[in-house]
């Protein structure tokens, strides 16, 4: 069984999809980890970021693990890496080119064949799961989102303002919108919860209960089918 969690940039994707993750007994996979991942490896071995070819047959070779919430590239740890500004202002040289998009997203396919995942992204919904039992669309206001990314940044030991934090997310989503693969939009059969004015608790508890609400309707939908049948 898959649930979908997307949003943009400091909607809160990752917290809440772990914890809901974590309290129907799933297991969590942090699919913009992977692709951040993989921009670490292509800027630590000196890449150029317009040679697409070179790009791709390094996300070809990129030997990827999620486990316990920790990404591992070529059996190295380096989920703190990844985390950095540096690495999120060049994920897109790695997330537009489709046929490093097309490899990264059989990866996750293949991380989630036959378990019970709660995945979160971009595109989780629209591309990579379209067939998703549950989604959900997490989003906020602009000046919403900046607020809670520089608290997370804090809590981590780095300080930001509020503006430059904005600017940056101002140009992440834009950039989002407009990629010609995987951009970012809320599938046709997503629900949409905007969480303005919403704490970590009550969005989480929301969105349990959305998840548990989609799921019955699903199981009372397929019994009927089979009683039918």
């Amino acid at each position: 069984m898959i649930i979908t969690i997307d949003g943009p940039a400091g909607a809160g994707k990752s917290s809440i999809a772990r914890r809901v993750a974590s309290e129907l007994g799933f297991e969590f996979l942090d699919t913009g980890a992977m692709y951040r991942a993989v921009t670490w490896g292509v800027m630590q071995r000196g890449i150029a970021w317009d040679d697409v070819e070179a790009l791709v047959q390094f996300a070809d070779a990129a030997c990827l693990v999620w486990q316990d919430d920790r990404i591992y590239l070529d059996d190295q740890d380096i989920s703190e890496e990844i985390r950095t500004p540096q690495v999120t202002s060049h994920i897109r040289h790695l997330a537009d080119p489709p046929k490093i998009r097309e490899r990264i997203t059989a990866q996750q396919r293949r991380i989630a064949t036959g378990r019970d995942i709660v995945t979160e992204g971009r595109d989780q919904g629209t591309e990579v799961f379209p067939d998703a039992h549950c989604k959900i669309f997490l989003t906020a206001s602009p000046e919403e989102r900046a607020r809670r990314r520089q608290q997370q940044l804090a809590q981590n030991g780095r300080a930001m303002t509020v503006e430059e934090i904005l600017t940056a997310q101002n140009q992440r989503d834009l950039e989002d919108r407009m990629r010609p693969v995987g951009r970012l939009r809320a599938a046709s059969d997503a629900i949409v919860l905007q969480t303005d004015g919403m704490t970590p608790d009550e969005v989480r508890l929301e969105v349990l209960r959305l998840v548990r609400e989609r799921l019955e309707a699903s199981a009372t939908n397929s019994a009927s089918g089979g009683t039918s049948a």
